[in-house]
């Protein structure tokens, strides 16, 4: 029997950890791609291993390898032999393996061919996932077809006899969760400006604000659906992230990368409809987005700093679109309250992997031993932040916007409570890795913003 196609998505997840690797691996791409599709995968699977136990299997297939003894069991796949061997190994399931060489691409009729040559016409059965393999499968006795739709079960019907056919999850609701639609919250923030500013009630700011929230949000859900395709090594190490769509193989990796820049190129092309500048902060916001997603989450420090740099272009962008003035000392307060929540998800992260036996985030530059210096830091920066509201309270700018600013001191404690209690809440490893998602979702954090809307109102 012949298997293929029971670790999803492993060639394309080679590419991708390549690309986050250094994206100017893709000038080298076109230079391999002309010496064969074989030399190519030869040069990726030389620069790139991915580790056998954190890819995902499909279970059904592995259940049909493990109670099938009487016949021999391979591997013959058109991907590398550098990157299938050390599968093969780990799952201690097949006797032989048949892959890409270098030389000869094992794809298509080729495949076909060498399975003929080793066990003869019509004397094997065959079990994989893709039209590709219709001609494979010409040439089979039998078929199991995996993780693909009833169309192609038919198609196969008529070249062999299907023993099974296991199709793919709902893709829906992967994509809903792919999109990160709950993080959206985040985009939130772009009505700041609007609120700080008295203008919640003026119909036109208020549509401009609203247009500018949708445009952040198609733009951030291509940032994610982006940075899930770079960092599925990493997430697949992960002991939460291992279950995102792309990580965990519910999602085609060649859909996620048509996907990620039509989300983008959608949300910019809302965004001219809020002015040419903030089209210009959305495109900022894009590209930080994305030195961050390649380059910048991997060095210590530098990563929280951005972290808190892209909640504040949230903030800058919403200005923007309601043509505002921006406050100095709103951009002081996010700066310092985003740097700590920014310190509190590297910190959560790290508390997750001590619990798990690990001492090092995979793809982060950070180790256990950093938690206490994280956390001092983190706790630091909030209390800061919450200093640049007191100072603000008496400030010439606060005198003329509120009619009775000392209602605003209240802010001051209930701001100090809640950090203080979200540092505790992390440090007794019970915090969800985004905090935005957490204060979102917690009660405690709900209630104390509605007695801020409260305290915000009673000083106009």
């Amino acid at each position: 029997m012949a298997a293929r196609g029971h670790a999803r998505q492993p060639r394309g997840g080679q590419l991708l950890a390549l690309l986050a690797r250094n994206p100017l691996y893709l000038l080298m791409l076109p230079l391999w791609l002309l010496r064969g599709k074989a030399a190519l995968k030869r040069e990726l699977a030389r620069r790139v291993q991915l580790p056998p136990d954190a890819l995902p299997y499909n279970p059904a297939v592995l259940e049909l390898l493990r109670t099938t003894t009487q016949r021999p069991r391979v591997l013959c796949t058109a991907s590398d032999m550098l990157l299938v061997e050390p599968i093969a190994k780990h799952l201690g399931l097949f006797e032989q393996v048949i892959a890409s060489d270098g030389q000869r691409n094992l794809a298509g009729s080729h495949k076909a061919q060498a399975l003929v040559d080793a066990f003869g016409e019509k004397n094997f059965d065959y079990v994989a996932n893709g039209r590709v393999d219709l001609e494979v499968w010409r040439h089979a006795s039998g078929a199991w077809v995996v993780n693909n739709d009833t169309a192609l079960a038919e198609a196969v019907a008529r070249l062999t006899r299907v023993h099974a056919h296991w199709p793919a999850p709902a893709r829906a609701k992967a994509w809903l969760k792919a999109l990160r639609l709950h993080q959206w919250l985040k985009n939130l923030l772009v009505l700041v400006p609007l609120v700080m500013a008295h203008r919640v009630f003026e119909p036109d700011a208020l549509w401009q604000a609203m247009i500018a929230v949708v445009s952040f949000g198609l733009c951030a859900s291509g940032v994610y659906v982006l940075n899930d395709l770079l960092d599925l090594v990493p997430d697949r190490q992960h002991p939460r992230k291992r279950q995102r769509p792309f990580a965990a193989g519910h999602l085609p990796l060649l859909q996620g990368i048509f996907a990620a820049p039509a989300l983008t190129l959608a949300g910019l092309a809302l965004s001219i409809a809020c002015g040419l500048n903030f089209t210009l902060v959305l495109l900022t916001y894009y590209v930080l987005t994305l030195a961050y997603s390649l380059r910048f989450k991997r060095i210590v420090m530098i990563d929280v700093v951005m972290l808190a740099g892209l909640y504040t272009v949230r903030i800058i962008g919403g200005a923007v679109a309601i043509d505002a003035e921006l406050s100095f000392w709103l951009l002081a307060f996010s700066m310092f309250m985003f740097l700590s929540l920014a310190l509190l998800k590297r910190y959560t992260e790290l508390h997750a992997m001590l619990a798990s036996g690990k001492n090092k985030a995979s793809g982060r530059g950070y180790s256990v031993e950093d938690l206490p210096l994280l956390q001092s830091l983190g706790a630091a920066s909030g209390y800061i932040a919450v200093m640049v509201m007191a100072l603000y309270i008496n400030s010439p700018q606060s005198l003329e916007l509120y009619t009775r600013p000392q209602a605003l001191w209240l802010l001051c404690p209930v701001l100090l409570y809640w950090v203080s209690r979200v540092w505790i809440v992390a440090h007794r490893g019970q915090m969800h890795d985004d905090p935005i998602v957490f204060a979102a979702t917690d009660r405690v954090s709900q209630v104390v913003v509605a007695l801020c809307g409260i305290f915000l109102l009673s000083a106009i």
